[in-house]
């Protein structure tokens, strides 16, 4: 198969062949259909995360499943999936009291340069990606790496639902709970950012706030929900949001993974309010905060792929989507060849996409 394969930090990804074996007993491998280019992607290729080289990368995906291994029940050839990085165990103490996505028991998951299952010609070990790696024309997974879809759901549409969309509309639904009438504000509208003020909608929220500093994604974020927008070019963000809100909002999302951003969402709280951080806030770098604000119970937490149960959770969701209340069509920038990744990820870089994504028989 063919196969995007990151050599070095900020360089381009290489298209490569690849081989993997036959399923192993609790294995599936799936015909990748669709993979989305992701901006936690970018941050491994800019090194701003350690990862292992050379690598496969990608983890936003969609496929149909083509054989299973001899223990696998869920599953069965012909199935249409989606994928998740969240692989669980089932068994240990976080799966067992419900929050799965921070699953402990890694004898589930591929571990790079561990339990690696992609070949090819060269020397060096070729490492797996987050459990996926779906930068690639096939991926053999955990079958506790995959959901199974109705196929009424088209899967480039699906595949956004891996990550980008379960991160954002879980971390508002799960992880920080909204309720109806809350007030909330999105800083950063990219995909997940996008998510979340979906997300924040279909929780009911009251006041939906959508900041960023593109016009058009702000436009957009008005069409998925957001009732109010703000762009930081006009002046303090904190101040325009306090003052849109008469004191500050229940709850604020970070979505960009910047130290400034997490600041100004934690600034922007009402008393009693959460800041929720989001965005992948570059390795080993720290934020600061006012100590006195805590006095207010203003509380910070992180959210972890939307905190998800996805098994169930991406079900809802594709439902959510055929029922004309997850507006998947307006994601989507560009539909590109494994050929053409290098030139989405500029795109990204510059600004110029919402999301691109992989289309495998294109």
């Amino acid at each position: 198969m063919k196969a995007a394969v990151l050599y070095e930090v900020n360089q381009p990804l290489v298209i490569e062949d690849v081989s993997l074996p036959k399923p192993g007993p609790r294995e599936v491998l799936i015909r990748t259909a669709v993979a989305g280019l992701c901006h936690s992607d970018l941050h491994f290729m800019e090194g701003l995360y350690p990862h292992p080289l050379p690598a496969v990368l990608g983890h936003e995906s969609a496929g149909i499943v083509e054989q299973v291994g001899s223990d696998v029940t869920y599953v069965k050839p012909g199935d249409h999936v989606v994928t998740c990085l969240s692989v669980f165990c089932g068994t240990c103490d976080n799966c067992t009291t419900g929050r799965t996505v921070l699953c402990t028991d890694t004898t589930v998951k591929m571990l790079p340069g561990v339990s690696n299952r992609m070949q090819w010609s060269k020397p060096e070990k070729l490492h797996q990606f987050l459990n996926l790696s779906s930068f690639a024309e096939q991926m053999l997974v955990h079958e506790n790496a995959i959901v199974k879809i109705r196929k009424d759901m088209p899967l480039e549409l699906a595949a956004l639902i891996g990550c980008g969309v379960i991160t954002g509309y879980g971390a508002v639904v799960n992880t920080a709970k909204v309720t109806a009438g809350e007030t909330v504000a999105v800083i950063g509208c990219g995909g997940v950012g996008m998510a979340a003020i979906n997300g924040a909608q279909i929780a009911g929220a009251g006041r939906i706030i959508a900041i960023d500093t593109n016009p058009a994604k702000l436009q957009l974020a008005t069409k998925l929900g957001a009732t109010d927008i703000i762009n930081p070019a006009d002046g303090d963000v904190v101040k325009q949001v306090r003052d849109l809100t008469n004191g500050g909002v229940h709850h604020s999302f970070e979505v960009l993974g910047r130290k400034e951003t997490a600041e100004q969402a934690f600034a922007m709280l009402a008393s009693g309010g959460t800041a929720t951080i989001v965005g992948m806030i570059p390795f080993g770098q720290k934020i600061e905060l006012h100590g006195f604000d805590f006095l207010r119970e203003r509380k910070i937490q992180g959210s972890s792929m939307g905190s998800n149960h996805f098994r169930v959770d991406m079900p809802r969701l594709v439902d959510f989507y055929l029922r004309g209340r997850l507006h998947l069509e307006d994601w989507i920038s560009a539909k590109l060849k494994l050929s053409e990744i290098n030139e989405g990820f500029a795109n990204m870089k510059a600004g110029k996409t919402l999301r691109s994504v992989i289309v495998f028989d294109s």
